[in-house]
């Protein structure tokens, strides 16, 4: 309507649109079918708007400009000059591989805002299956996968990022503390710590694989508490190499175990959200903090 208003004719309208006059008729009888009036009156060789025609005139500037908006803002998600990224992560990696990985989506594109929520992975992927974040950093143990039993698994897209060894925390006098490496099987008589559920859950596995049922005495999802139980001598624990990146007690050893064990840590996102180059920078920042070097603090 805007361009026939402003040439006066459906040929300048043609011209002006870059379609062809037949088209732009046809475009006006379909609007006028819609509409259910009249919207242009013609006059001679030449047409007006009614003022019907007239009112789809003038809102057309602000469709226009609107539309001329939202492409720009497109633009600049497509170009990483704008976009969001919903991150959740399970504990031990939120304070390890996220902050580097956060850094260096900030460092390189500065106008991409990621948030980031805390959460264990049943909960991470029950998120991104409802929409309610873009990417989710979870773990599995040997023999299981991310997923432990989720439906429409295959909806999802897998990178893995690092395996992750588990380790046995010790008080410092405890009888097994000089040992290179320890055999689960001598620690029936312990009272162990548990962490997660599935963490829990490895634990009972691995105690199960070694001919006992552990004692579990405490339960919590947070490893600074681990160490300061085992500090105390009130228990041992299974503690990944990812959370002794940056939590270490002077008076707690970790020691490798018999059999030995780990853990896979992936990111996990849709087919279509990887597309999105905000998500895909993210997903690449993960995967480059996963390579860096470990810092493993010393243990005693």
């Amino acid at each position: 309507m805007k361009a026939i208003a402003d040439e006066g004719s459906f040929t300048g309208a043609a011209l002006a649109l870059g379609y062809s006059q037949p088209a732009i008729s046809q475009m006006v009888r379909r609007l006028e079918q819609r509409t259910g009036t009249v919207l242009v009156e013609r006059v001679g060789r030449n047409v007006r708007l009614t003022e019907a025609g007239q009112v789809l005139a003038r809102h057309a500037v602000a469709v226009l400009s609107a539309l001329d908006a939202a492409e720009e803002e497109v633009a600049a998600i497509a170009g990483l000059r704008a976009g969001r990224v919903r991150l959740m992560a399970f504990p031990s990696s939120s304070a390890t591989l996220v902050p580097r990985a956060l850094a260096l989506v900030k460092e390189r594109f500065p106008d991409v805002q990621v948030t980031f929520t805390e959460a264990e992975p049943p909960e991470s992927l029950a998120a991104l299956k409802a929409g309610e974040c873009d990417l989710a950093v979870a773990f599995a143990y040997e023999g299981t996968d991310v997923g432990r039993g989720e439906e429409d698994m295959d909806l999802f897209v897998q990178h893995k990022l690092l395996d992750d060894e588990v380790r046995l925390a010790l008080p410092h006098d405890h009888p097994l503390a000089q040992q290179d490496v320890v055999d689960l099987s001598t620690l029936s008589d312990d009272n162990w710590i548990a962490g997660c559920p599935r963490c829990r859950g490895h634990l009972l596995q691995l105690c199960s694989e070694a001919g006992f049922s552990p004692n579990v005495g405490f339960e919590t999802e947070d490893y600074v508490a681990v160490l300061g139980l085992v500090a105390e001598g009130l228990g041992v624990a299974l503690i990944p190499d990812l959370i002794l990146r940056t939590a270490h007690h002077h008076d707690v050893v970790t020691r490798p175990i018999k059999p030995a064990s780990r853990r896979t840590i992936s990111v996990v996102t849709t087919t279509d959200l990887q597309r999105v180059p905000a998500v895909q920078a993210t997903i690449d920042a993960l995967v480059e903090a996963a390579k860096a070097k470990p810092r493993i603090l010393a243990s005693n």
